[in-house]
């Protein structure tokens, strides 16, 4: 228990958060909206990492966690650069388009 609140609450809520990013990738054909979904991915498995590190009493999840943010931010640094420079030869995001650019 973690403040009075079980683990399997946490574990859901991440189960949900994960699944609604992993949908989210699937489906959605926006890059903007596909970065986002990885972004709620990343989150949900923070979430899930600092529950158990409080739960068991050790900071070495939330130190995880920290390096995971870390590599996050650069992830959405350098994605959006990339989507900046394909919307300015492009004019669009979507990854329909952007498949074509393999030719």
């Amino acid at each position: 228990m973690i403040n009075g609140i079980s683990i399997n609450y946490y574990l859901l809520l991440s189960t949900v958060l994960f699944i609604i990013g992993a949908v989210g990738v699937m489906a959605r054909r926006n890059s903007i909206i596909i970065f986002m979904c990885i972004e709620l991915m990343l989150n949900a498995v923070n979430l899930l990492l600092v529950a158990f590190s409080t739960l068991h009493g050790d900071a070495s999840g939330q130190v995880f966690v920290f390096f995971i943010m870390a590599v996050a931010a650069a992830e959405v640094a350098v994605g959006l650069a990339i989507l900046s420079m394909i919307y300015r030869n492009v004019k669009s995001i979507d990854t329909d388009i952007l498949s074509n650019l393999k030719n």
